[in-house]
């Protein structure tokens, strides 16, 4: 079982916890934009905030892992409680119509075939992770 990191700023002097503010922030917003943007990854990017956040800001570091978006997600993936079955599903779902909206821009049938791997690969991930009711 994962430990969720606890929050912690000793040692670490202001600039150094200003900087990881930042990474934290800049994270939690690229963590976003993953939702939406299948190339770009949501849960490592959360995981960067996570960890910037408790060396750096108790306030972001609670409220990270107390949002009601991605909150619960975190505090499942640091248990590693698994994901929700109902959340895999809407994952895969939107997935492959954000990649499939992209294939049906893209010109080129490689290219079309290069993306299919994206969403495949994603769901292979998705379902080796435990899943819960």
């Amino acid at each position: 079982m994962r430990q969720i990191p606890e929050f912690n700023s000793k040692g670490y002097s202001k600039i150094t916890q200003l900087i990881l503010v930042a990474i934290g922030a800049l994270s939690v917003v690229l963590g976003i934009l993953g939702i939406f943007i299948p190339l770009l990854p949501t849960t490592p990017f959360l995981l960067l905030a996570a960890i910037c956040f408790s060396k750096s800001s108790k306030k972001l570091h609670d409220w990270l892992f107390q949002n009601r978006w991605f909150g619960e997600y975190l505090n499942d993936y640091y248990a590693n409680r698994g994901i929700k079955r109902s959340v895999k599903i809407r994952m895969i779902i939107f997935v492959w119509i954000s990649v499939g909206i992209t294939i049906w821009f893209t010109p080129t049938i490689w290219l079309k075939l290069a993306l299919c791997t994206i969403p495949a690969g994603v769901m292979v991930h998705l379902l080796r992770i435990k899943t819960r009711e």
